[in-house]
């Protein structure tokens, strides 16, 4: 009888350490996997903020070109003005490519160079402080909404949209998208316990969500201007 309570209590004894092994085991694959991720996106920010900062850079230059030229002579015509929809000039000419009566562009030469840097900086190794990066959140999330408010006004009021502004909205949207979610994973934005399930759904799913915003955007264009496009359909 003894004898087999002995066994018994020695059979309950390995059950609990295996479970505790097992357990032990689990979670550290779980941080292992959340450790890669994070270097996996430490890694991907630098260079999507290098890249996207020259793209905004080049874009707004061409851009202020074509404004000190229209400036000059009001009868210049930019070369992305192809068809009466991508008309670089309507968008320029309007008083809606203006905010605070400064060009819209402008802005673009002052903050896409700063992204540049400061992805060239982390690439280099360089570690930023919380701060930082809230204040580099609360500039994408202004960044958004500007162009998210130009957009509107180049469908609703310009009827006319610009090739380069694209560009540019299109290198916005995905840089305030990473730059969030760098920010989430690293801990700089907290998210509440509710919410931390779609948190890590955005983070597993980043790239699909992006594309999905991306090509929801480039149909409604489409759909927005079909009277016009709908002439070159093949249907």
């Amino acid at each position: 009888m003894c004898s087999s309570k002995i066994f018994y209590k020695a059979d309950r004894d390995s059950d609990e350490c295996y479970t505790k092994a097992y357990m032990a085991k689990k979670s550290i694959k779980a941080a292992a996997k959340k450790a890669a991720e994070q270097t996996r996106l430490t890694k991907f920010l630098p260079l999507m903020l290098l890249i996207g900062g020259v793209i905004g850079t080049i874009a707004s230059l061409i851009l202020t070109y074509d404004q000190v030229q229209i400036w000059k002579d009001p009868t210049f015509i930019p070369q992305c003005s192809i068809n009466p929809i991508l008309s670089c000039g309507s968008v320029i000419n309007s008083e809606q490519g203006y905010l605070f009566g400064i060009p819209g562009p402008f802005f673009g030469l002052i903050t896409f160079p700063v992204l540049a840097t400061v992805g060239a900086a982390m690439l280099a190794g360089a570690r930023m402080k919380r701060w930082f990066w809230l204040g580099m959140q609360a500039g994408a999330i202004g960044g958004v909404g500007y162009a998210l408010w130009l957009f509107w006004l180049s469908l609703f009021t310009i009827n006319a949209l610009c090739p380069f502004c694209l560009t540019v909205d299109v290198v916005v949207y995905v840089l305030a998208w990473y730059i969030t979610l760098y920010n989430i994973e690293h801990g700089h934005i907290k998210v509440p316990a509710k919410l931390r399930p779609l948190s890590r759904f955005a983070r597993k799913h980043h790239l699909d969500i992006i594309l999905f915003v991306l090509l929801a955007i480039t149909g409604y264009i489409l759909y927005h201007f079909w009277y016009y496009f709908g002439q070159f359909a093949p249907f």
